[in-house]
């Protein structure tokens, strides 16, 4: 993150997301509260130190990382704690902050923030400092993983895969699909993992559309159960993988092997493609082409990164390519997960999704789930 305040000239970074300030510092807090209730925050200066500031009565949480030069009591000014003296309190929060860009900026006054309410913006405005947006610092400097981050990622995934074998276990003839999602919420959360991003396990027709979130309804025998995980899990490092098997283990309808087939090869002929130096508009010419029944039912992503959570970058559907797509390439130690969502009228739908870690020469599968 320092290397990309350096590259941006900027004399600091402000951090409102957990998961950068997860990032930056190891430090992990009410995470899900905070990302709605912004009442911690953290400041990396460019010309000193790292500084966290810490929800009021939580400092010994963050006591003793080193990526922590300083600990502080944050400042909340959110209206939810400030009610009518929110102004009042937003005015103290920005003094501080500006004091410590004055102290250590050199003279620079260009200050990144990831996300930032519209009074936090207006208050060191007001004070002289220049903001811009921080999550392209962020989102680049979380793109490659050191071999730290792969160790702690491979652990996450065999977490999730562990979820992922108790819903396989459960998928027979009268369970619903929440009682299934269960099992995954069970396996990360006894592991000490955080989260799961989303809620996307659904049975029979309602796979189709996708989208749809698990609910009370019965799985009957022979249906189509499809799900994709978004598991934030230890450590903070994200497992996003899809699977689709048969209520009570059946064999697969013509329609449901051919769905099936259909989306594998997808996900094949993608992986394929994955090799560092590869431009996401070359992924995109020679990925995969839709076949024209499956398009209104598609799922507009072929690949992209994954971290501490969903990540930068992302290369669309080649039917959803267009000017305004991100430009770069895909480098080494980038991790991606590679997807695929088939459906068609009437049909229920199958999603498949492999993490994979880009490597010079090709792609390292870390997950290990069977797709059949």
């Amino acid at each position: 993150m320092r290397e990309q305040l350096d590259k941006e000239n900027c004399a600091a970074l402000l951090l409102y997301d957990p998961c950068n300030i997860r990032y930056a510092f190891d430090c992990s807090n009410m995470q899900v509260w905070t990302l709605h209730n912004p009442m911690r925050y953290a400041l990396i200066l460019a010309g000193g130190p790292a500084i966290m500031f810490e929800f009021a009565g939580c400092l010994h949480q963050s006591e003793g990382l080193p990526g922590i030069d300083e600990l502080r009591v944050a400042k909340t000014w959110m209206y939810m704690a400030s009610g009518d003296k929110t102004e009042d309190a937003t005015e103290l929060w920005g003094n501080e902050v500006a004091e410590l860009v004055y102290q250590h900026g050199g003279g620079n006054r260009r200050i990144a923030c990831d996300t930032l309410q519209a009074g936090g913006v207006a208050a060191l405005q007001a004070l002289g400092l220049s903001l811009l947006d921080g999550t392209k610092l962020t989102e680049t400097a979380r793109s490659i993983k050191s071999a730290d981050e792969i160790e702690l990622m491979r652990w996450t995934i065999r977490v999730c895969e562990a979820g992922m074998a108790r819903i396989y276990q459960h998928s027979v003839p009268g369970v619903t699909e929440q009682e299934l999602w269960a099992h995954l919420h069970f396996e990360n959360a006894r592991s000490g993992g955080d989260w799961l991003e989303t809620k996307l396990l659904t049975s029979g027709s309602r796979t189709n559309p996708w989208y749809q979130e698990c609910s009370d309804r019965v799985c009957q025998r022979g249906e189509m159960i499809s799900f994709d995980t978004d598991m934030i899990g230890p450590y903070g490092y994200c497992a996003d993988l899809s699977r689709s098997w048969t209520c009570g283990y059946t064999d697969f309808s013509d329609q449901q092997r051919r769905l099936y087939d259909t989306a594998k090869e997808q996900i094949d002929h993608n992986l394929a493609l994955v090799r560092a130096g590869v431009s996401f508009a070359e992924f995109n010419e020679k990925s995969w082409r839709i076949p024209d029944k499956h398009i209104p039912y598609r799922y507009s992503l072929a690949l992209h990164g994954v971290g501490m959570a969903d990540e930068w970058p992302v290369v669309p559907l080649h039917i959803d390519w267009g000017p305004r797509v991100s430009s770069g390439r895909l480098e080494a130690g980038m991790v991606v997960c590679v997807e695929s969502l088939i459906a068609e009228e009437g049909s229920e739908s199958v999603k498949l999704e492999t993490q994979v870690l880009v490597t010079e020469n090709g792609y390292e599968r870390l997950d290990t789930f069977p797709f059949e």
